[in-house]
């Protein structure tokens, strides 16, 4: 990133103030919450010795999402979304906070664990949406593809510090120590949030506030009408779904890896996940710096992700599975986030919270659905069979999401052949009617 004329060469999301501040806060933050996620999975595993416990607790953070993710992307449309994830910030903290009391106190029992992930799953709920559609109010639509790619380099290169350092606490001091600096970690992004500037936002008019449960409904039906009907936005919600559910179960799968197989204790299974981050980073880094979102990436990415699966299925030593989490990390975030960008870039504005909620909402179901699967074919058949059959279907998916991406370039090269049509405009048609058939 190179600063010339005041502006950023190749990073145009840093020419605006608050995107600054978002990034810095968040960069703070997701470090402690990488760390939280390895320590709270290696603390379940220790508390039960059943990797099928892991994907109850995934279950159990991720279920509120599936249950009131589109009602959070409601919410993202009608309420200031800054002051929002203020709010929602503040409750994961304090649920950081409360973990880490109960560990730090030898009291924790894997009961309390599920509670508090499913009260961090209720924030995350409306936490979600509002954060992936207030990145185009901080940079605008002309800056939003690179803000978005560099949200995700983010959110995975803190995969490749965060890990690492909660592998080496766990090792060498308490688990606790995890979960108390997840927690202090949060004061970085409140006080960005608090910091921002609302007159530099370029906030939506919101949408009306329902007055009744029929009105929330019709609310929630028009983001899935707009889903249902776009090609690119259909094809980006049901391929991330899909992969993710059945290719993405890192966190259930990858403890009893590192224990049980690969025996290489807390701080190899921090350097696994660290390795996934590093792929992911790398992939993240390539969508923020390309100047056009290629949705046939959203198959490439899938179709790496599960290629990672199968190798981890049949790794023989620390350093192929290594490998094999830089190949997965790296196809499973190139796919969510080209289909992040390509839905980002269509939607309208007036829909964005509730079409972002969709896809954060398949997105984050897959965790539960998947998560309860793979961890029940581990328990039953072991690691190694959960990997291979979640990378073959995987693979599958990126097959057959390759040829729905031709089928939607052959269909739009059809439309560019046939006789021009009469202009939108002069056709009455609303802005969200011209976008559905981008």
């Amino acid at each position: 990133m190179t600063i010339c004329g005041g502006g950023f060469q190749g990073a145009p999301a840093f020419r605006h103030r608050n995107y600054r501040l978002f990034f810095g806060g968040q960069a703070i933050s997701l470090v402690g919450t990488w760390m939280q996620q390895v320590a709270q999975g290696w603390l379940v595993l220790q508390l039960t010795h059943d990797p099928f416990w892991l994907g109850l607790v995934a279950a159990a953070q991720f279920g509120p999402v599936i249950a009131f993710g589109l009602f959070g992307g409601v919410i993202a449309d009608q309420l200031p979304k800054r002051k929002t994830l203020l709010v929602t910030q503040v409750a994961a903290m304090v649920l950081a906070l409360a973990l880490f009391g109960l560990t730090a106190t030898g009291l924790v029992e894997v009961w309390h664990v599920m509670v508090l992930a499913a009260l961090l799953g209720v924030a995350n709920a409306v936490d979600m949406p509002a954060r992936q559609a207030f990145a185009v109010e901080m940079v605008g639509r002309e800056d939003v593809t690179n803000a978005v790619g560099f949200n995700a380099a983010l959110f995975n290169g803190s995969r490749i510090v965060g890990p690492a350092v909660a592998g080496l606490l766990i090792g060498a001091f308490d688990i606790s120590a995890a979960f108390l600096i997840n927690g202090l970690s949060y004061v970085g992004v409140i006080a960005a949030y608090l910091l921002m500037r609302d007159s530099e936002l370029r906030a939506s008019d919101p949408i009306a506030r329902p007055t009744g449960m029929r009105d929330v409904f019709d609310n929630l039906a028009e983001g899935a009408r707009y889903v249902r009907d776009t090609p690119l936005v259909l094809l980006s919600c049901v391929v991330v779904g899909l992969a993710a559910t059945f290719g993405m179960n890192f966190q259930v799968l990858v403890p009893p890896l590192a224990d049980d197989v690969l025996q290489v204790g807390a701080s190899g299974f921090g350097f696994l996940m660290a390795a996934s981050g590093i792929g992911s980073t790398a992939a993240a880094l390539g969508v923020a710096f390309s100047r056009r979102t290629r949705a046939r990436w959203i198959a490439i990415g899938a179709m790496a992700l599960g290629l990672g699966g199968l190798l981890l299925a049949w790794s023989p030593s620390f350093p192929v599975a290594l490998f094999a989490m830089l190949v997965a990390g790296g196809g499973g975030i190139a796919m969510a986030v080209t289909a992040n960008t390509t839905i980002q870039t269509t939607v309208p504005d007036q829909l964005r919270g509730r079409v972002m909620s969709v896809y954060t909402t398949v997105f984050a179901g897959s965790v539960p659905a998947g998560g309860l699967l793979a961890g029940y074919v581990a328990s039953r058949w072991g690691v190694a069979a959960a990997f291979a059959a979640g990378g073959l279907v995987t693979l599958g998916i990126g097959a057959g999401a390759w040829f729905w991406v031709m089928r939607i370039r052959a269909a739009k090269q059809l439309q560019r052949e046939a006789p021009t049509p009469v202009a939108a405009g002069a056709a009455g048609e609303s802005p969200i009617a011209v976008a559905r058939r981008r």
